[in-house]
């Protein structure tokens, strides 16, 4: 396949709700180099599109979420770029500023709905307090709105849910009352993070489908984070892979899987296609490495990389738009024969 000509990550990128440019996310260390959680991130999402951001643990996935809603823990700050919703620029906000954001414009779905909800409060307690805050509204109107959101994420008997405490909830329950918390508001901008990676199978297939089914309904823009390529097959406009902290790949759907470029792309989804003999070629299983992270110079997949060449480990390879819309980090990316 021949390339076209090259073009960085941001020439030519539509108007977008949520614009990230070049955000990197450091950890000091007493006598020793900061620790880089993420590495210049630079990615958009357009008004009312589903990205999928996929990884494995600790690739930097929810560290992005976090910079986003600007709750990097400390010791950990966005030491350098821009991250700008709806034109401002939440790193320049002050704290009164983004409280006013969190929840009302920006809203996230966490894996652990237990850990979220407050034990001492009933739900309908929980969810008319966040339409009291920031909806301005009474007592009873939050009331009727909170029931009206716990039918709208189909939660058997919603009238009784309503004065439930969330230990009397299901995994499954717990995690559609999280969703209602998040969508109380119609934000316009919605993280879902691993959102539903501790239900069973078919729990996970009712919630996955019952979050497209609102998103696309209310028009709201969506970053999906998951570790399982697959579901982003189903639920995703766009999917973007990400490693060591850094975007290794970008493309619109189809493309992505009719056309992926960055080996470790191909890695996971080879491992999701359960194909044994390509699973074996991607890992690499036959070259004996001595450290399997990230190397700090050249490219970071270069010591589990098949295609592993001399500029690899000393180059670090850009962002680069292969063809339209679609960006891959790789000197050397799978061309289809």
């Amino acid at each position: 396949m021949a390339t076209t000509s090259a073009k960085t990550s941001d020439d030519n990128e539509p108007a977008a709700i949520l614009a990230c440019r070049n955000v990197s996310v450091e950890f000091p260390q007493y006598g020793a180099a900061a620790s880089v959680a993420l590495r210049d991130v630079s990615l958009n999402l357009r008004a009312g599109e589903v990205l999928g951001l996929v990884g494995e643990s600790g690739s930097g996935k929810t560290m992005l979420a976090r910079a986003i809603m600007r709750l990097v823990p400390p010791p950990g700050e966005i030491a350098k770029g821009s991250i700008h919703f709806d034109g401002k620029n939440l790193a320049e906000l002050d704290q009164e500023s983004l409280r006013k954001i969190r929840g009302r414009d920006i809203a996230m779905i966490i894996s652990n709905p237990r850990g979220e909800l407050d034990p001492l409060q009933t739900v309908g307690q929980q969810i008319a307090s966040v339409l009291r805050h920031h909806l301005d509204l009474d007592r009873k109107v939050a009331r009727d709105r909170a029931l009206d959101l716990l039918k709208q994420v189909s939660i058997p008997d919603p009238q009784r849910r309503l004065d439930a405490y969330p230990h009397e909830l299901s995994g499954g329950m717990a995690q559609r009352v999280v969703i209602a918390i998040a969508l109380a508001c119609s934000p316009r901008f919605i993280i879902s993070d691993d959102a539903t990676s501790g239900l069973d199978v078919t729990v996970q297939a009712q919630v996955l489908e019952l979050i497209r089914s609102l998103v696309s309904e209310r028009g709201t823009s969506m970053m999906f984070i998951t570790r399982d390529i697959g579901i982003t097959a189903h639920y995703c406009d766009r999917i973007a892979i990400i490693y060591a902290g850094e975007i290794m790949e970008i493309a619109e759907r189809a493309v992505f899987f009719d056309d992926p470029q960055h080996p470790y792309t191909v890695l996971l989804l080879a491992a999701f296609a359960q194909n044994e003999r390509l699973r074996r070629y991607w890992l690499g299983e036959d070259k004996a490495r001595e450290n399997s992270g990230p190397s700090p110079v050249g490219c970071s997949f270069q010591n589990r990389c098949v295609r592993v060449r001399e500029r690899c480990r000393t180059d670090h390879p850009a962002l680069i738009e292969r063809q339209p819309g679609h960006l891959v980090r790789c000197h050397y990316p799978v061309e289809r024969s």
